[in-house]
């Protein structure tokens, strides 16, 4: 069984979603995702860093296209070694995701079914057991339902943090299965323009609504959102984020009707305009980072940590290999609790072809663990990749088209840098899927 650092509990979390999102498993050989290892611990700061310190930059208007932000290393940091953790503002779980009873607590995602529930449902076999069921840590006796819409939460705790955020402006009570309630209009209609594999959840933008809509400071939580960089363009590229184009404006448009019916709020009148939409749209699709949890991978990770005699660990990896196999079959590569969230100080990281930095999610919950992935010397900045593994094997040309069509700016790492005399072709990856009529464009053109 090969295991991949890269993959610490759900496709494409190396970086951010950025309406990409294309899934490692889609692309690479399957590797088994490495589960939680902590319990949540929900009344945590925002974020935990020492290592680090942010820099941002105000530039002159002639030098806009530079990168106006970075976190840059105080002290040696060694390779492996967890440079900071953060929690996000918000996060949503993904609709499709959730529509395909993929089930994860509403506030943090942890994953809500027992391991055995979740490999009888991955695997299509309701009669299966799994050995060692006392390794599963899901405690469906702590799991708690809002008393009006009737969601699910992991823990009282969890329950009562989305109450206190923003779950008041967005309960829909008894009207929760009425498909002509606004909410659920709005949520059917991001259905249908934005098909699996997912990259981003309208709920993102839903949930900023409900929370300065419930906060008694409002400009703050306004002030936190405006530090996400939200571009739709970049002038002095010529540059346009690939999905705020023509050939999308029937979306936008009935998303942002929708989403005004739903949500209206005049503390936030800017963000109902076709400008300000625009610019939300483009927040939560340029810095949404990509979460995924699983109940399964944490009881296999415990199952590989048992101290076992020969034949009993024979027996143990192979049930582990067939069951892997049986849900391979029966479902594919979609194995996890899949969301996306909003991460103030991640989302302050910069891009690099060849990455120091790394996000996962090892604790099986939303909180984001940045690991160092070589040694960084004092004063150094921290880059993560935009891209995931797959992507960032392609040509130069490839990688810039990614990056200038959903992050809207050109690159020079060192990888490009020294790659800069190369033609500009496209990767054979990219080619053949455009020969098979893929494309990179989530939504539906209607």
């Amino acid at each position: 069984r090969t295991r991949a650092a890269c993959v610490p509990g759900a496709a494409g979390i190396a970086g951010n979603s950025g309406f990409i999102y294309v899934r490692l498993e889609n692309q690479c050989p399957p590797v088994r995702p490495r589960p939680p290892l902590a319990p949540c611990g929900l009344r945590s700061g925002v974020f935990f860093a020492v290592n680090v310190r942010v820099l941002m930059l105000k530039l002159p208007t002639c030098f806009v296209h530079l990168q106006g932000k970075g976190i840059f290393a105080k002290r040696d940091i060694r390779k492996g070694e967890s440079i900071f953790t953060e929690r996000p503002l918000i996060s949503a779980q993904f609709l499709w995701n959730a529509l395909y009873k993929y089930k994860a607590c509403e506030y943090c995602m942890r994953s809500l079914e027992t391991a055995e529930e979740n490999a009888q449902r991955l695997s299509g076999k309701p009669g299966l057991s799994l050995p060692r069921p006392e390794l599963c840590r899901v405690r469906p006796d702590l799991q708690q339902a809002c008393p009006q819409c009737q969601v699910m939460y992991c823990s009282a705790e969890c329950r009562q943090a989305a109450l206190d955020q923003y779950h008041r402006a967005l309960c829909l009570g008894g009207s929760h299965e009425d498909p002509d309630h606004p909410v659920n209009k709005l949520q059917e209609a991001w259905r249908n323009v934005h098909f699996p594999p997912e990259t981003s959840s309208i709920m993102l933008m839903a949930k900023m609504v409900a929370t300065v809509k419930q906060a008694q400071d409002k400009g703050r939580w306004q002030r936190l959102f405006s530090q996400f960089c939200c571009r739709s363009a970049n002038e002095e590229e010529e540059l346009a984020h690939k999905l705020l184009g023509e050939k999308f404006q029937g979306q936008l448009a009935l998303l942002r009707g929708l989403f005004t019916t739903a949500l209206y709020d005049e503390h936030l009148v800017r963000w109902f305009t076709p400008e300000g939409f625009c610019s939300l749209f483009s927040l939560v699709g340029t810095n949404g980072q990509g979460i995924g949890t699983s109940s399964l991978s944490q009881w296999v990770h415990a199952c590989d940590a048992l101290e076992l005699p020969d034949q009993q660990r024979e027996q143990l990896d192979a049930f582990i290999d067939q069951l892997y196999k049986d849900i391979e079959k029966e479902t594919g590569d979609f194995l996890n609790c899949e969301g996306s969230g909003l991460f103030l100080l991640q989302s302050s990281c910069n891009h690099s072809c060849v990455p120091n930095g790394e996000a996962s999610f090892p604790d099986n919950y939303f909180l984001l663990h940045l690991t160092a992935l070589s040694d960084v010397r004092a004063g150094e900045e921290i880059c993560i990749s935009y891209l995931d593994c797959c992507q960032r094997d392609r040509s130069r040309h490839s990688r810039h088209k990614i990056l200038r069509e959903n992050y809207l700016f050109v690159c020079s790492c060192s990888k490009c840098t020294s790659q800069a005399d190369e033609p500009d072709v496209t990767s054979d990856e990219e080619e053949d899927g455009e020969a098979e009529g893929e494309t990179e464009d989530e939504m539906t053109d209607v």
